[in-house]
């Protein structure tokens, strides 16, 4: 992870609330507004911070769930279908029995392991998970 998404995110998760406003987040961190921007910005696209309004208020504040890394990880599953969808693509283009095709094949054979693997990883990590902290917050 870069730098200063990294700063943030533990900002957000040494928080008490495990939410701050931009503001908050720059003068924790000493840092500017646009840095802040440009954290949080990488953060929600990679599932791991969610941006809300304060009720009432126009300030947006960024929070850290319990369960982001679940939301990370499972949401990397479209990324892995793409991939998969672009070897496809390469090997029907190159050729299954070209040295290219055949490392494609390959690559492609770990990414349906891996998506696989994942899928019922994160089924048993939802059911741990709630024998050590309950449902769902």
């Amino acid at each position: 992870m870069p730098r200063m998404p990294a700063r943030v995110f533990a900002a957000l998760l040494a928080s008490e609330s495990g939410a701050l406003t931009s503001a908050e987040l720059g003068e924790r961190l000493h840092v500017s507004p646009a840095a802040v921007s440009g954290a949080v910005r990488y953060l929600t696209q990679q599932y791991m911070v969610a941006r809300e309004r304060e009720p009432g208020s126009r300030r947006d504040i960024f929070r850290v769930h319990s369960n982001q890394w679940y939301e990370a990880l499972t949401n990397r599953d479209a990324v892995l279908k793409r991939w998969e969808t672009a070897l496809r693509d390469g090997i029907a283009s190159l050729g299954p029995d070209s040295p290219a095709g055949h490392r494609l094949e390959e690559t492609l054979a770990f990414f349906e392991f891996v998506q696989a693997e994942l899928t019922g990883m994160m089924t048993r990590w939802r059911t741990h998970r709630e024998s050590l902290f309950g449902p769902p917050r």
